[in-house]
């Protein structure tokens, strides 16, 4: 699964330093309901990048997992998620399942904010390690979440976490990104 699907399209015009800082002041993170499945869907659907998971398990992430899971609503329609859940082996790692943004929201820094969100959401719990999966070729997420761990003061680490051989389908390999100190339990595949 490539979790991320942040990335700025050539035809688009950068905005100017100020309507980028504006319209990241207008982005409201919060946690998702089930009301937001469909469009949680819809968004990783029009991705063309994400593995697209049944709108079954997008009911299960709003309603099971609501609390390591952050929307981003701009003009009060949502235009990003990220999903997310506390590995059970290491309670204080948050496992990032898929991040995605709108294409029409895209380049506003808004995947960067949803996770710093879920990231404060969660310090309270003890959660100070984030770990993801991200495919060799997919600068964007390796980008995004490498300005996650350097805006955060925190180191990252990679390593291989699956191969193709992994997987019963023409998947590539997922490497596995560390954000944090690696714990004992981290450490474990």
């Amino acid at each position: 699964m490539s979790p991320v699907t942040e990335r700025n399209t050539p035809t688009r015009t950068a905005p100017s330093p100020s309507d980028a800082s504006a319209r990241s002041a207008m982005i409201n993170c919060r946690r998702p309901t089930v009301d937001d499945a469909i469009r949680i869907w819809e968004i990783a659907r029009d991705s063309r990048v994400l593995d697209l998971n049944s709108s079954y398990a997008y009911l299960l992430w709003c309603r099971d997992f609501h609390d390591t899971c952050v929307v981003a609503e701009l003009d009060g329609r949502v235009v990003g998620f990220v999903t997310g859940f506390v590995r059970p082996a290491d309670p204080g790692t948050l496992f990032v399942w898929q991040v995605a943004v709108d294409e029409s929201a895209r380049g506003h820094g808004i995947a960067a904010s949803m996770l710093g969100d879920l990231m404060d959401h969660l310090a309270h719990q003890g959660i100070s390690r984030l770990e993801t999966t991200i495919s060799p070729d997919n600068t964007a997420s390796i980008a995004l979440f490498t300005a996650l761990a350097r805006n955060r003061y925190t180191t990252i680490t990679k390593r291989e976490l699956f191969t193709p051989s992994h997987f019963p389908d023409s998947h590539e390999s997922e490497e596995l990104y560390i954000i944090g100190d690696e714990s004992t339990e981290g450490a474990q595949r």
